[in-house]
């Protein structure tokens, strides 16, 4: 995975990170709350391949109540941001039947 890293932008601490997130979140037409983050540790975004990382101190549990969904948000969440896309996405899953199967591709339609 540190080959991947190479050439990224790194911030550290929740503040400069959930920035950077944020930052990358719109710069790709993505919904702001679509990783709700805690106590982040490191952000990082490789812009030549769209690389991003995130690691945060716990895992979080969201429920999106609008389509009736707890998701859960590993300690370290990474995919591959394009336009309204995020690919490849590890460490997030949602709860179906009692199962917590990985989501693959992320897609904003809007």
């Amino acid at each position: 995975m540190a080959e991947e890293k190479v050439g990224g932008i790194v911030k550290k601490g929740h503040e400069e990170g959930l920035k950077l997130a944020i930052s990358v979140l719109q710069q790709f037409k993505l919904p702001q709350g679509i990783l709700p983050l805690a106590d982040v540790i490191e952000v990082g975004f490789v812009e030549s391949t769209g690389y991003m990382w995130i690691v945060q101190a716990k895992k979080v549990e969201h429920e999106f109540k609008m389509i009736n969904k707890l998701v859960s948000y590993d300690t370290e969440i990474t995919g591959y941001v394009e336009k309204k896309k995020i690919k490849k996405l590890k460490g997030v899953k949602a709860k179906e039947l009692m199962l917590w199967p990985p989501i693959f591709p992320v897609e904003a339609f809007a």
